[in-house]
């Protein structure tokens, strides 16, 4: 007789829960996400920046061609990590309920109303057969009175954060959130603290591989970054983390020193 793992069964229906209480596909549904590519946010007291790894598998992609960076409406935008296509389903979704709500009212979508509908769409999909959970996560970002920043999971649900990061490189750019973040940000320090989270995640960054929109309270339109701008803010990180560098390993050569 052929041997059975534990979990066989309850990973194969959406709306079986395992003897732990866990949703298998849910769970396969995060892994996905946690593969894919970084996307970090950041928010400060008049604004809020996103940035994107755009992982670029080909030199004969044109890199204009691949948009990470999704608007929803003139204040909101999305940026996704996991499977793109189901990324692209929950932006359209998204786009089509901030129509139906300004039609509806007269006025721009809250943010909140907005997060919590797509969550919904996404818990909709943990509880019914014949549909599979989406293996995307978002970060939705956007001002209406104030700044504000989701991150919406696979499972339908939700949190709203100062700075927040999702993808494969998700421990890396928070454990630099944690040590750098600063509530007292302005939309430059926002931006280059958006970028050192991300850059740290790559291997090479570069123009190419990078991409960072941004809206203010002032006018309250998305803005992606032009990219002379965005290779200046690149290189600025970049020379302050080589000089960390050099500083890290001064101060090592001083201790073997102090130990001699």
């Amino acid at each position: 007789m052929a041997f059975v793992p534990p979990q066989a069964g309850y990973d194969r229906a959406i709306t079986v829960f395992s003897p732990d209480g866990r949703l298998f596909q849910v769970n396969y549904a995060r892994e996905a996400v946690k593969r894919g590519a970084t996307a970090v946010g950041v928010k400060w007291k008049d604004g809020v920046v996103l940035a994107v790894e755009k992982r670029i598998t080909s030199r004969l992609i044109e890199p204009r061609s691949y948009e990470k960076i999704f608007q929803i409406d003139d204040h909101i935008a999305a940026a996704p990590s996991g499977i793109i296509a189901d990324a692209r389903v929950l932006v359209d979704r998204a786009r089509l309920e901030a129509q139906i709500y300004r039609l509806t009212y007269g006025e721009p979508v809250p943010l909140t109303v907005l997060v919590k509908k797509i969550c919904d769409l996404k818990q909709a999909h943990t509880q019914y057969g014949g549909v599979r959970p989406f293996g995307a996560a978002l970060l939705m970002a956007g001002v209406n009175e104030k700044p504000e920043l989701y991150e919406t999971d696979p499972s339908g649900a939700y949190f709203e954060w100062k700075a927040v990061a999702i993808g494969s490189g998700r421990n890396v750019a928070m454990a630099i959130f944690e040590e750098h973040y600063d509530e007292n940000l302005d939309r430059d320090g926002a931006i280059k603290l958006a970028i050192l989270a991300l850059s740290k995640t790559l291997e090479e960054p570069t123009a190419d591989s990078i991409e960072v929109a941004y809206i203010t309270t002032e006018d309250r339109r998305w803005k992606k970054l032009p990219r002379e701008e965005l290779e200046k803010y690149l290189n600025e990180v970049l020379e302050e983390i080589k000089e960390e560098e050099v500083e890290e390993k001064a101060e090592d050569y001083s201790e073997l020193d102090q130990n001699y």
